[in-house]
């Protein structure tokens, strides 16, 4: 029985995230994207019953899967993922919670700025919407600040990207020693910017489930 596919997107980002992606994964392998809410109202579209699911989270989608755990998978993939982003005393490779405090205190004066300077930190110029939920985009930034979910965080594969700009090297390597680790030559966004590379790594844990 092939397995189902569902996608949690990253901070700021919606179910369109994921088109690029599931175009390189071709009809054969369905899957469902859920929305966090960062630009709309959320949304979980049902899965299929009876049918094995193997959970994709991108960056703080990953985080948001292994706190909330909304369904059972059978296998689970990070795409620059991590389980804590926050650095602890443990977790020296962690990014300074000082930094997302900064968005914080931003966020309240203008969140279309906090909005548009992530997303060019990420490698994307241009905005991918008009409108943000200032709420929405506050709990994930507190949440990327303490949620730790490094006790049950078992993950299958994750992919990480070596030019990444938001998730340090070294935080990755932490979390994800080898040989869960799958490293590329790309940024935070491989599923948008590598998606047919993405595409072939979670296949490899599909065929494992099969």
């Amino acid at each position: 029985m092939t397995p189902h596919l569902l996608l949690i997107h990253g901070w700021g980002f919606d179910p369109a995230f994921w088109e690029p992606l599931q175009a390189a994964l071709g009809d054969d392998l369905p899957s469902t994207a859920w929305d966090l809410g960062f630009r709309g109202a959320p949304s979980r579209p049902a899965l299929p019953d009876g049918v094995p699911v193997v959970a994709v989270g991108h960056s703080f989608g990953l985080l948001w899967l292994l706190k909330e755990r909304p369904i059972s998978w059978t296998r689970l993939v990070s795409i620059n993922g991590f389980s804590r982003f926050a650095k602890a005393d443990d977790l020296p490779s962690g990014v300074a919670p000082r930094l997302i405090e900064r968005m914080l205190i931003k966020l309240d004066d203008d969140p279309k700025a906090v909005y548009q300077d992530f997303m060019e930190r990420c490698g994307l110029a241009e905005p991918l919407a008009d409108t943000v939920d200032p709420d929405a985009l506050a709990w994930g930034l507190r949440a990327l600040a303490e949620w730790d979910c490094r006790a049950g965080a078992d993950v299958d594969l994750a992919l990480a990207g070596r030019r990444d700009p938001i998730l340090p090297v070294a935080l990755t390597e932490a979390l994800f020693p080898q040989p869960l680790a799958c490293w590329h030559d790309g940024g935070h966004l491989l599923p948008l910017t590598d998606p047919e590379w993405c595409a072939q790594q979670i296949r490899t844990v599909v065929e494992s489930v099969k």
